[in-house]
């Protein structure tokens, strides 16, 4: 197995009596998709918010190739190499695709020094958020205003501006929700793709999918690990298909 280039130690995340991670240990090797499933309020969001840094841990320890980064603010972490996509859109959507990408490779290549120069031709930015929007699969909307992309192409544009800050790390928080066969295969085709050169975390609810495309998988229940381990062996774990898969599973 490749290096982790990301680590969970024992994290747990807890508000007031609420333990809503539980000492979750998992490693993040370069080139696998590992994905986290389990029922609502499993824990699995408030597990990759303690990952990008959006929430503290209340204990444990996160690495980052082998730095701990524990302490580190999401934007320190994000700079590091740790990008991550979320439930809901977060985009502009009177700006185009293009757009919408250079702003989040802006935020990895910052200029402030260059006060008077066109940010829409920047060298830096600008390069990086054509690939990062083709490499997502969106080279023929680039000029479409974001809010006028369909519901698939509005999570490929997210995953594009991920791309864009040049991450080492993925955290993808349920990309494939509300979407249809179609949008479906294009993204798991995309996140087949986004193995090589990336560690990815991906917490997802279409079982299907999570079979189909993930290399390990974890399954949380009340915000501890109940397995952990090859698809195969997930799936075929009768503690999984009691708590979470059903027995015919």
């Amino acid at each position: 197995m490749a290096e982790a280039l990301l680590r969970a130690h024992a994290v747990s995340r807890r508000f007031g009596g609420l333990v809503a991670v539980d000492g979750v240990s998992l490693e993040l090797p370069r080139g696998q998709l590992h994905a986290v499933i389990g029922t609502n309020g499993a824990g699995k969001s408030t597990l990759i918010n303690v990952l990008a840094g959006e929430l503290a841990a209340s204990s444990g320890r996160v690495e980052l190739r082998g730095q701990d980064v524990t302490g580190w603010s999401q934007p320190r972490r994000a700079l590091a190499g740790i990008g991550r996509s979320y439930q809901r859109n977060t985009l502009f959507p009177n700006f185009s695709v293009m757009e919408n990408c250079r702003l989040a490779a802006q935020a990895r290549h910052p200029r402030p020094w260059a006060w008077w120069a066109d940010a829409s031709r920047c060298p830096v930015s600008v390069p990086a958020a054509r690939d990062a929007a083709v490499r997502a699969g969106l080279a023929d909307v680039l000029d479409r205003p974001a809010g006028t992309l369909s519901h698939g192409q509005r999570r490929q544009l997210e995953i594009a501006m991920c791309l864009a800050t040049a991450p080492e790390v993925l955290l993808l928080d349920e990309p494939l929700a509300g979407m249809g066969a179609e949008e479906t295969e294009r993204m798991l085709a995309l996140l087949e793709s986004l193995k090589e050169g990336h560690a990815i975390a991906l917490v997802e609810h279409d079982m299907d999918a999570v079979f189909r495309v993930a290399d390990r998988i974890t399954v949380m229940v009340n915000g501890s690990v109940l397995a952990c381990g090859a698809p195969e062996a997930v799936r075929a774990d009768p503690q999984v298909q009691a708590a979470y898969l059903g027995h015919d599973a």
